[in-house]
């Protein structure tokens, strides 16, 4: 019964909904495909490791923070560890570019859903447009039929309701989804900032034999 309501308001609302079906499905994938892959990340953090290698750095013990760091799926960690292992290259770069990798990964699909939100009432208005474009043909004609009239009307509402519903509905989590991202960006930053200050402070305090842990660790990877 309600499969025979919706595929008669999907006709009423004129050609338009098939681009608008288009646009749901796709945030539906989308959406979809995001959530499972935050909750996985989500299983993948791992604290009080994290604390342990922010731990040893501080401490001087680098070689333990890059056997800590090795393997890991947390992307923070990960970010450090590429760190550790391009101390006597660029070590910022390559926390830089760690961390690019890791926001990469987790922004994937942002700018479709972006898209979405944006393009889904759009064509709600275009459904809106050429509905009252039906009704005004109609009133025009010679055999005027309110039937005609009404249905013009009622597939401009159908079509504006379909596209912002969408848009409102995959508002939600886009903005959910870039406040994550946003997140995971702050602790990506604080984690290289603090491994850079850790670093240069040891280097200060002893350079060769920071440097000697190092290669130990680099040549144990």
């Amino acid at each position: 019964m309600l499969a025979n309501i919706i595929i008669d308001y999907f006709k009423a609302g004129g050609p338009i909904m098939w681009p608008i079906l288009s646009v749901a499905i796709v945030a539906v994938a989308v959406v979809g495909e995001r959530a499972f892959w935050w909750f996985r990340l989500t299983l993948k953090r791992e604290p009080a490791k994290l604390e342990k290698i922010l731990a040893a750095m501080e401490n001087g013990d680098f070689k333990s923070a890059s056997v800590l760091s090795k393997g890991s799926e947390d992307p923070v960690i990960r970010m450090i560890w590429h760190g550790l292992n391009h101390f006597h290259s660029s070590m910022q770069g390559a926390l830089q570019v760690a961390a690019g990798i890791e926001l990469q990964k987790a922004g994937r699909f942002l700018t479709v859903m972006d898209t979405l939100v944006t393009l889904a009432p759009l064509l709600g208005l275009l459904g809106t447009v050429t509905g009252i474009m039906q009704s005004f043909t109609s009133i025009g004609s010679e055999e005027l039929a309110v039937e005609k009239v009404t249905g013009g009307i009622g597939e401009a509402l159908i079509a504006t309701m379909c596209g912002l519903g969408i848009a409102i509905i995959s508002l939600i989590p886009y903005n959910f989804f870039n406040s994550k991202n946003s997140r995971l960006q702050f602790e990506l930053e604080t984690a290289a900032t603090n491994v850079e200050v850790m670093v240069n402070a040891a280097r200060q305090k002893g350079l060769s034999l920071e440097v000697a842990d190092m290669e130990s660790a680099e040549s144990s990877g």
